[in-house]
């Protein structure tokens, strides 16, 4: 079905609200909140445009509930000055970051209320949009579509320490960047754009018996980092030959703050397609695209290494395809050819076997409300929802969507092409930060 073009700002149109996943995990601190602002829920009733729906169609049942019994409980008797401390702090700490966000403008009280980070940290989180690069640099584009974007795309915070920031990679909540100064050697850190903090990864030696020389390389890098987990993140660097084949890799775990340092256990020959840039980090596990349709893994560790293979009717001819996770399961999508334009997403339903179903087909010229393919446009789905069956696509000219694969709704995100990279806030405290 055609795009619902809306009138969001910056041309694009507004987006509603996926279901929170809670990702506080189990070492969340004690919260500590300043002082309860008063809140006048009969002669505002602010909240009834300010609880949104999600992309599933599920708005948020307790706050709907609690607010809905309060209006009913003030028609029989003088309101209250302020809703009771705990109650509310629970209620606040289960709802999603975004919505926190909207409850700011309620008033001057409520916005130092849903500021403060504790009732962030706990509050569950979900994808709230997407970064992506264009020929200015690093964007980040809200995935409502409007205001201004969630987290400081400039990455401001770093600005004092480096002078250029290159982010190479994007792990749920987390960036791994390389950073340097006019003059010294680049560092690796992963910073959290959401808490402004930042780890500085010791440099990348790989062994002298390698190249006959102790070499301080420029690797391949993947992020690996589950918010569900929030303690910990690793970083994957695989050694190539220049061929793609990875015979070493370095493997840094934030638990011991070292390289790791492992030779390759895939099969001989096995090339990762490494240009893409394309990963999937799930159940502590890396998984990884190679340039003869299967996806290599590799655990947290370096202990557990397998190949899995694609589906078998994978359309040949057209571009390689793509992965992603979605709750807790592993996708594979591709577009058949640059004609017919039909897109065919997998789900690994067993893992064991490697056992794929296909799930979905799509008819993209009919998504995206053409009748016939313009040349140039270049289709692609570039993300899949972790939290439900919501994907997104491209034209690659002047259009970006989301795509409800339940009740086939179609929302503009932006009216310009953007192959971004899912970004989910994180608010617990970055392991082994350094600043």
């Amino acid at each position: 079905m055609p795009p619902e073009e809306g009138g969001g700002e910056h041309g694009c149109a507004v987006q509603d609200h996926p279901p929170a996943t809670d990702r506080r995990g189990e070492d969340a601190p004690p919260h500590s909140t300043p002082p309860l602002p008063a809140v006048d829920p009969v002669g505002s009733k602010w909240w009834k445009s300010t609880i949104p729906e999600n992309e599933c169609g599920t708005p948020n049942e307790p706050f709907v509930s609690f607010l809905q019994e309060k209006e009913q409980q003030q028609e029989h008797q003088q309101p209250a000055a302020s809703l009771p401390e705990g109650p509310l702090i629970e209620i606040l700490a289960r709802v999603p970051y975004r919505s926190l966000c909207r409850f700011k403008c309620v008033s001057k009280a409520w916005l130092a209320f849903c500021s403060s980070r504790d009732i962030r940290r706990r509050s569950p989180q979900t994808l709230s949009g997407f970064f992506y690069n264009d020929r200015s640099g690093l964007h980040f584009c809200n995935l409502s579509g409007r205001g201004q974007p969630l987290v400081d795309p400039s990455l401001s915070f770093l600005r004092e320490s480096y002078t250029d920031i290159f982010v190479e990679q994007f792990g749920d909540g987390l960036l791994l960047c390389r950073c340097w100064n006019t003059g010294t050697r680049s560092d690796y850190l992963v910073c959290n754009p959401a808490t402004e903090e930042w780890t500085v990864l010791p440099p990348l030696l790989f062994p002298a018996q390698e190249f006959g020389h102790l070499l301080h390389f420029k690797p391949i890098t993947y992020l690996g980092f589950d918010a569900s987990v929030p303690s910990r993140f690793v970083v994957f660097a695989p050694l190539t030959n220049g061929l793609n084949d990875s015979r070493k890799l370095a493997i840094y775990s934030s638990e011991t703050g070292q390289w790791t340092y492992v030779p390759s256990k895939w099969v001989a020959g096995t090339l990762v397609d490494h240009s893409r840039k394309t990963r999937v980090f799930l159940n502590g596990t890396m998984h990884l695209i190679t340039l003869h349709k299967t996806i290599v893994t590799i655990d947290a560790e370096g202990k557990v290494w397998r190949e899995i293979e694609m589906p078998n009717e994978l359309p040949s001819g057209s571009d390689t395809a793509s992965i992603g996770q979605s709750q807790g399961r592993l996708y594979a999508w591709q577009i058949d050819s640059p004609r017919n334009c039909q897109l065919y997403i997998w789900v690994l339903e067993d893992y064991g076997t490697g056992k794929w179903t296909l799930k979905h087909t799509v008819d993209i010229l009919e998504l995206f409300g053409r009748h016939y393919r313009k040349d140039e446009y270049c289709y692609k789905m570039f993300a899949i929802h972790p939290d439900c069956n919501v994907i997104f696509l491209t034209d690659g000219n002047k259009m970006t969507v989301s795509y409800n694969l339940d009740n086939h709704k179609v929302d503009v995100i932006c009216t310009e092409s953007m192959y971004g990279l899912p970004y989910t806030p994180c608010f617990s405290e970055l392991p082994s930060a350094g600043h």
